[in-house]
């Protein structure tokens, strides 16, 4: 807020050095004696009302006198957001379930952070990728799973395994659709500009995972799987604004894990874009990011709830917070018989020899694919989950079990707690265990750990769970939640911030 002015007082008459009285003085009668020699009031009193006509147009004009017409008073609008809210009751309860309710911010305030501006791509780098959705995926087409705007089709079969009034919130969300997602949240967003000029971050809307994705396997070269990613820097290589930063204030998501965009040799798999020096100043979405290249950002997984209001969202954390769970643990993964000493495997012997506090889930074939709720009911059913690695460090399965409201436990640190740092709690103990995968190959009971909290501790760690589910769901509405911040808005603002840090000085490096 502007410093308030209020002129001071002239009952009490302020002591004035005597030079500076005698300066004025003399001042004003060599004035008043060349422009009023007969000494004649009257104009001089005409005069000085029409100095201060002309001083009171001039100020109206200082941003100072009109800055609060433009946007509505704080109490107006804090009094909108609550009738926006359907009672004072369910505000107090969005605050106390961990939701932010802004107070008296106007939506200019909002974009404090600076403005997105979205290229227009060629078709061919987005939009004719979607078009062609059948022929994405050597063994079966793509177009459900990126059909309603990346969400997949409706889930079903949920009657009864989640309240019947969120069951509309369900979809069967494919975990690589993260790309169409973001695309369409961007277009949308109360930030967007299309005035480059004002622009903090700008996005480019290529969707390189669904672009990659055909070409990693069935033979086909590394040119192949390049030939994206040389395309697109070639044009931003003709943008003024991406010339203009060497492609620091510019970001793009990329729908698959970070090695999938890392060849360093021909013969290996993914492309090498990620190693292209044109693109190595981008910042990247990536649902798996390389933890020691600071352009890599890890944000969640796409999972299958997707709230489309923020009452929604309490509704959900209530479900899960008042769930009646019968098994101390759980584990939903496929073995790898083809890996000697198979973590995997292990972890499957563990639960089955846990005399029923575990319950496993082997995805063995399509057991666990999209289109069952196997997977959320357990973990709707467990108080800890078993997050090993997946084919890669990471795993959507962690997301789907803390949605759930169970605590997850990890073996690699890399699962979790150096990938998603903008989205997770800053101490891994009060939301998860750690057990290093050492000591469970080395005879070590998971269930006799697990069993050693205490109703309190698992009580917190879940709470603190379900505190953060907003953080981990992308909302179904194109504008979002109303109040709620949910994954995406949370990276959204993490770009925004670290690119008007990017700005200090000393941080960049030269061409």
């Amino acid at each position: 807020m502007l410093p308030s002015y209020s002129p001071k007082s002239s009952s009490s008459p302020k002591k004035t050095n005597s030079i500076e009285r005698k300066n004025s003085s003399g001042s004003f009668r060599s004035q008043s004696s060349f422009f009023f020699p007969n000494n004649n009031r009257l104009w001089l009193l005409l005069i000085i009302i029409s100095l201060q006509i002309i001083l009171l147009l001039m100020a109206r004009g200082l941003p100072f006198f009109h800055r609060r017409s433009h946007f509505p008073s704080p109490l107006s609008y804090s009094h909108q957001l609550l009738q926006n809210s359907s009672n004072v009751s369910f505000t107090h309860h969005l605050k106390s379930a961990g939701i932010s309710i802004p107070s008296a911010v106007s939506p200019p305030e909002r974009c404090s952070s600076g403005r997105i501006f979205v290229y227009t791509l060629p078709a061919f780098f987005n939009q004719e990728l979607l078009d062609n959705c059948a022929d994405l995926d050597p063994w079966h087409s793509r177009c459900e799973a990126l059909s309603n705007d990346g969400f997949g089709r409706k889930a079903t079969g949920l009657s009864g395994v989640v309240p019947e009034d969120l069951v509309p919130a369900w979809y069967w969300t494919d975990q690589f659709a993260m790309e169409v997602i973001y695309h369409n949240r961007v277009l949308n967003h109360e930030c967007r500009t299309t005035e480059p000029d004002s622009a903090t971050a700008f996005y480019i809307p290529f969707y390189a995972g669904l672009a990659v994705g055909k070409y990693l396997w069935l033979g086909y070269s590394s040119r192949d799987r390049d030939r994206y990613c040389e395309m697109l820097l070639k044009w931003l290589q003709d943008q003024p604004y991406w010339n203009r930063s060497d492609g620091w204030d510019h970001f793009l998501t990329m729908g698959r894990i970070t090695w999938d965009f890392r060849r360093s040799k021909n013969e290996d798999w993914g492309s090498s874009c990620l190693y292209m020096s044109g693109l190595r100043n981008i910042t990247r979405l990536l649902i798996e990011r390389n933890p020691w290249d600071y352009f890599d950002v890890g944000v969640p997984y796409p999972t299958g709830f997707h709230p489309r209001s923020d009452s929604e969202v309490v509704q959900w954390q209530d479900f899960v917070r008042n769930r009646r769970r019968t098994t101390l643990f759980c584990f939903a993964g496929a073995p790898r018989s083809t890996i000697n000493n198979d973590f995997r495997g292990l972890l499957l012997s563990h639960c089955n020899n846990a005399s029923g506090s575990c319950r496993a889930v082997n995805c063995t074939g399509t057991r666990c694919s999209n289109g069952t709720s196997v997977i959320l009911e357990t973990f709707l059913d467990s108080h800890f989950c078993l997050q090993p690695r997946g084919d890669s460090f990471t795993r959507r399965s962690v997301f789907d079990c803390m949605i759930a409201g169970s605590i997850p436990v990890f073996f690699w640190h890399r699962t979790a707690y150096l990938q998603y740092e903008w989205f997770l709690p800053d101490d891994p103990k009060s939301y998860s265990v750690f057990i290093h995968r050492d000591l469970v190959k080395n005879g070590a009971s998971i269930k006799t750990i697990l069993e050693n909290y205490s109703t309190e501790e698992v009580n917190q760690m879940r709470e603190k769970v379900i505190q953060y589910i907003p953080k981990l769901v992308y909302a179904k509405p194109e504008h979002g939640l109303e109040n709620t911040k949910d994954a995406f808005d949370v990276a959204i603002d993490g770009v925004l911030q670290r690119i008007k840090e990017q700005e200090q000085p000393g941080f960049k490096w030269k061409r």
